[in-house]
């Protein structure tokens, strides 16, 4: 049996940093195992402690929450990043998403959605807010180079991809290989102009090639 999930909040505000480790303590199947006010202090405690999610503020001193995503890859690639911020531009976001993140809710969000998103996020998947997803997708639409043709395995990859399935997963789905998998998800991203597979994800939809249902 697995243990819980094990969170590690990050905010320069004591008091949204306090309510949150609070808030996330009421539920038994997480476990909060640490906070920070940095980002500096942020990378040392995933370092140390190899959370399964962060619950990461883009606004912080000595390097910013994008900066922060960023250096978390290399530290502590296994954690999953779940922004939480009061920033809600398209750039932003953007910024965030193309940096890692795998999740960005807003301050404010209702707390069974702070808890739908670290578990989706947990298991492999990446949730948006409806707000937020619109935001992105306006975004990519601007940026996202022209029409892509994709095999019909990589729309088949693509439609497993945004489900929240990781490689391994996919693989045995379809009956291919795990190199073969991988292979595939690089395609798709290269043709698609996207850094991950969130942002893949994102601009699919925005181009009609998959359906992006909020929430799951």
């Amino acid at each position: 049996m697995t243990g819980p999930i094990r969170i590690l909040v990050t905010d320069d505000h004591p008091v949204v940093r306090d309510g949150l480790v609070a808030i996330l303590g009421s539920q038994p199947d997480f476990a909060v195992v640490g906070d920070a006010a940095s980002g500096q202090a942020t990378l040392d405690l995933a370092r140390a402690l190899r959370p399964n999610i962060v619950l990461l503020d883009l606004e912080m001193p000595e390097m910013d929450g994008v900066e922060t995503l960023r250096q978390l890859q290399r530290v502590a690639p296994e954690t999953r990043v779940i922004i939480f911020t009061a920033f809600d531009t398209d750039e932003r976001i953007l910024s965030a998403v193309r940096a890692g993140a795998q999740g960005y809710l807003l301050k404010g969000a209702p707390r069974n959605d702070i808890f739908q998103a670290i578990r989706v996020v947990h298991q492999g998947g990446s949730l948006l807010e409806p707000m937020i997803a619109q935001k992105l997708l306006r975004q990519v639409s601007r940026e996202s180079p022209g029409d892509t043709a994709l095999t019909p395995r990589e729309l088949d990859v693509l439609r497993l991809l945004a489900r929240g399935l990781q490689n391994k997963e996919i693989a045995i789905e379809l009956g291919i290989t795990g190199r073969t998998t991988k292979f595939h998800v690089g395609s798709l991203l290269r043709k698609l102009g996207a850094g991950n597979r969130t942002e893949a994800v994102a601009i699919a939809a925005q181009r009609g090639l998959i359906h992006l249902r909020q929430g799951e």
